[in-house]
């Protein structure tokens, strides 16, 4: 899907999201901006990079975020909810300290799969109406 595509399908998407015009005008203005950046295309190639590696028929390559994202759940689940509990009756329960480069990636990763399986839902929702 080209740009112009998006632009086309994000601007049909914002005028169903905001019912009052100036909204929908002043959102509308934001997406001209992300075109004109550049932004739509680096969603469009970061949506087809996640794709790729979804559909790769090698284990590693298809599972290596969602590997990453469970071990980052992990770690939270373990200092919020898990280390409480085991520190009330356990002075030395495990705490796993998260670096902040480690926050940063989870972002991405959460980030990129959001975006990617968004642009993939709502291009198969466009080729469908």
């Amino acid at each position: 899907m080209n740009p112009m595509a998006i632009f086309d399908f994000g601007s049909t998407l914002l005028d169903k999201f905001f019912p009052d015009k100036d909204e929908a005008a002043k959102a509308k203005v934001k997406l001209i901006e992300m075109q004109m950046n550049g932004e739509l295309s680096k969603l469009q190639v970061s949506a087809g990079i996640i794709t790729a590696e979804a559909k790769s028929e090698h284990f590693l390559v298809a599972a290596w975020r969602p590997i990453t994202m469970l071990v980052f759940v992990f770690i939270i689940a373990n200092n919020y909810i898990i280390y409480p509990y085991l520190s009330l009756f356990w002075d030395n329960a495990p705490s796993l300290k998260i670096p902040p480069d480690m926050w940063d990636l989870l972002k991405i990763g959460i980030g990129g799969y959001t975006v990617g399986r968004t642009v993939e839902k709502a291009v198969k929702s466009y080729k469908g109406n």
